[in-house]
């Protein structure tokens, strides 16, 4: 039977988590609160104490994290993961992180005998939980095969970019895409409101027009209603995520404008308002009260 330790069960994790379950693997999960485990427990999940505990036997770790310093922490801090993984054990990071901590952290983990698979994910935690992501997937090519039987339970799409840091790149460019988006829209929306348009039919043109991205058509109707009841991605992380995007835009554009500038500051405004409130909230930090 397969071994997989999974740490971090947040709300993209949990799903992932169980999606090994549903397949037949032998399961180690940890995360910081373990309430957020009990129903995998239950499902035949085993508890583990730290990341250290979870790794214990795995024939591949998975991570699921919020950012630099809390995957730093899971595999290589006090009690992380690399202390007790065997030589030869898949090390696949799946949390949005940024690029030169991807490259630092394969070089750490490569050095004591890991084998470093690049996986950030793209989807909503319901495809988390019924095992439809799309894997960006960023490894040596015999790496992926190998790690193949450990990415097909979670995910209907595997996007192989190329070299370790390859898949992360691409995960920061799409969130830096869609911060834009969002950040746009909001504002487009509270210039309408604004000046007294139909929103009915601003709702209508723009799902039927050129602009209606995914995340347009996702957060036009709530941003309007004002309803981020089913709230799915945090301001906070969107920031993090667009931040960690313009860095590596300003490493590799050099004295060129670079356009995530302002919707990294509009997210950092999100953030101190209401880090763990839905992204689409950011309307109301650009509109004047209904």
């Amino acid at each position: 039977m397969r071994r997989v330790a999974f740490i971090g069960l947040g709300r993209m994790g949990h799903g992932m988590a169980g999606r090994y379950l549903d397949a037949g693997f032998a399961v180690s999960v940890w995360n910081r609160s373990k309430d957020k485990a009990e129903d995998l427990i239950a499902r035949g999940a085993r508890w583990a104490t730290s990341p250290e505990d979870a790794a214990i036997d795995a024939d591949a770790v998975v991570t699921m994290v919020a950012d630099d310093a809390a995957s730093r922490a899971v595999w290589l801090g006090a009690n992380g993961a690399v202390t007790t993984a065997k030589p030869g054990t898949l090390a696949i990071e799946c949390s949005t992180v940024s690029y030169g901590h991807v490259l630092e952290l394969a070089r750490e983990l490569h050095g004591r005998g890991l084998v470093y698979i690049d996986c950030p994910v793209t989807g909503l935690p319901d495809a988390a939980a019924s095992g439809k992501l799309t894997l960006l997937v960023g490894a040596d090519p015999a790496d992926l095969e190998r790690a193949r039987p450990f990415l097909e339970p979670i995910g209907s799409s595997i996007r192989y970019f190329g070299a370790v840091g390859s898949g992360t790149v691409y995960k920061l460019i799409n969130n830096l895409m869609g911060a834009i988006q969002i950040a746009g829209l909001a504002e487009g929306l509270a210039i309408a409101e604004q000046a007294g348009l139909d929103m009915n039919l601003v709702l209508e043109s723009i799902q039927n027009g050129v602009a209606a991205s995914p995340q347009v058509l996702r957060h036009s109707k709530r941003m309007v209603a004002r309803d981020f009841a089913d709230a799915t991605f945090t301001a906070a992380l969107r920031h993090k995520d667009a931040a960690y995007a313009v860095a590596l835009a300003e490493s590799l554009l050099a004295d060129k404008p670079v356009m995530g500038r302002a919707a990294v500051e509009a997210y950092a405004r999100a953030k101190q308002a209401a880090p763990d409130d839905d992204e689409g909230k950011m309307i109301e930090l650009v509109s004047r009260p209904k």
